[in-house]
């Protein structure tokens, strides 16, 4: 029996019980690439939205098996048939190997330097750490700054109230999560938290319910809960560039519903589908994005979230020191 893991919760996920399970393949070539191409043909979520002929596709790569002679080279012609799918939640792991899709970054603009936080103008050498998030004082004392790298970096309410507090005489806050990939979405519901005054509807999901590739559940509400303890009141400007992915889309699409945010910088990564993973007959595994998510608007978050405020780190201000987007971002919270 195939093994279905979820790697990201939103909620407590329910898979409905007429969906099937692709018929067990034998371990070899051809039943490994029949179990593969069976479960993103029944279980990913974005076939019909990306346009993308699965059958067609199919075809072109089942014509090369035969002349796949190694297993190195049967992992490569596997990983290759998925980065059709272009999706950066697509992988297949193996002893050997890890496949992967990064086009969705690296066809872009990084409008990121972290050299560039290092400098007293920002972050500094002498900032604080509380949880995953780095935090100093930035413009003259003015503005709060926080660096959050990693959605896989747990912090506590207790953390965030610390910082709150060491930011007491700021008239605003930036939260810079460029480069980040992403990780809980636990922590991503709960840094929007402290910035609702309300518990507030933000987005939507929908599950598989079928074989098919459109076969799926009503919308479910994404709701985002305001925190009691801990608010933040006052203007705060979330920074954004390409590498803002999964989780971090899902914290960017949170923050524009909240009422004192704007976005500063590039179109987030996107990842907007809720990851599974599935074992092949030879012990592979392949993850997936089974469970689409939506905006406020119903608007797919796959292909990533504009900003309020575009900008672009200009290669000009880097050779002086200056990080454009925070200074635009400053600007606008003035």
């Amino acid at each position: 029996m195939k093994h279905y893991i979820l790697i990201l919760l939103v909620a407590v996920v329910l898979l409905p019980s007429c969906m099937n399970e692709p018929a067990t393949e034998p371990d070899t070539p051809e039943g490994n690439f029949q179990a593969l191409w069976k479960i993103i043909d029944t279980r990913y979520c974005y076939l019909d939205y990306k346009h993308i002929n699965w059958d067609s596709i199919y075809t072109v790569y089942h014509q090369q098996l035969p002349s796949v002679t190694t297993e190195v080279s049967f992992f490569d012609l596997m990983g290759k048939m998925l980065s059709e799918l272009k999706d950066g939640h697509v992988n297949l792991y193996s002893d050997f190997d890890e496949s992967r899709y990064w086009k969705w970054f690296q066809d872009y603009p990084s409008n990121f330097n972290s050299s560039l936080l290092d400098s007293a103008r920002y972050l500094g050498k002498n900032y604080r750490i509380a949880g995953g998030l780095h935090y100093n004082k930035i413009d003259n004392g003015r503005i709060g700054y926080i660096y959050y790298g990693s959605f896989s970096d747990a912090f506590s309410d207790v953390n965030v109230a610390n910082i709150m507090n060491s930011f007491s005489s700021c008239h605003a806050l930036i939260i810079d999560v460029r480069n980040n990939g992403g990780g809980s979405l636990n922590y991503s519901e709960q840094l929007a938290s402290y910035f609702f005054k309300e518990k507030t509807v933000t987005g939507y999901i929908r599950h598989k319910t079928g074989n098919g590739h459109s076969d799926f559940s009503s919308p479910v509400e994404i709701v985002t809960p305001t925190n009691k303890n801990i608010q933040w009141q006052r203007p705060v400007a979330i920074l954004t560039n390409r590498m803002s992915f999964s989780a971090t889309n899902d914290f960017v699409n949170r923050m524009k519903q909240a009422p004192n945010a704007i976005i500063v910088g590039d179109r987030t990564g996107g990842g907007g589908g809720l990851p599974l993973s599935s074992e092949l007959p030879n012990g592979w595994l392949v993850r997936f994005s089974s469970s689409p998510m939506y905006d406020k608007s119903m608007e797919n978050t796959e292909f990533g979230i504009n900003p309020t405020i575009q900008v672009a780190l200009s290669a000009a201000d880097q050779a002086k020191g200056i990080d454009t987007i925070i200074e635009r971002a400053i600007v606008a919270l003035k």
